[in-house]
């Protein structure tokens, strides 16, 4: 069975690195971690991933750009951020999984599994 991949955008480097080396821990590919939006879509322009952790607000802007893309083509997402709140993100993107700075590595796992059993 191939091993999920999942795009990690994260602007804040040490985050983005302890993201990165969560997700690899727990048995998934990664792609990332992406400082910018630019970066992130180029990467999923090339392959895409099975669900993708973005945190809202890049060194180049919003995220919302590309995670209604990745929707569109059926990618969960889980956004990770310090800036806007749960419900917040929820109310623009009902469905999706949000969870806020810092968030536990066990809590961040458990909603990869679930996004990705869904």
């Amino acid at each position: 069975m191939k091993q999920p991949t999942i795009l990690v955008a994260e602007d804040e480097t040490m985050i983005g690195w302890d993201l990165r080396d969560t997700v690899e821990e727990a048995g998934y590919a990664v792609e990332g971690p992406f400082v910018d939006i630019s970066s992130a879509m180029l990467s999923y322009q090339k392959q895409k991933p099975d669900l993708a952790i973005l945190d809202v607000q890049l060194s180049d802007g919003n995220v919302f750009p590309l995670a209604e893309q990745l929707m569109a083509e059926n990618i969960p997402v889980i956004f990770h951020s310090g800036n806007y709140q749960p419900d917040e993100v929820h109310k623009r993107f009902p469905g999706s999984t949000s969870l806020s700075k810092p968030c536990p590595p066990a809590d961040i796992i458990h909603s990869v599994r679930q996004a990705l059993a869904d």
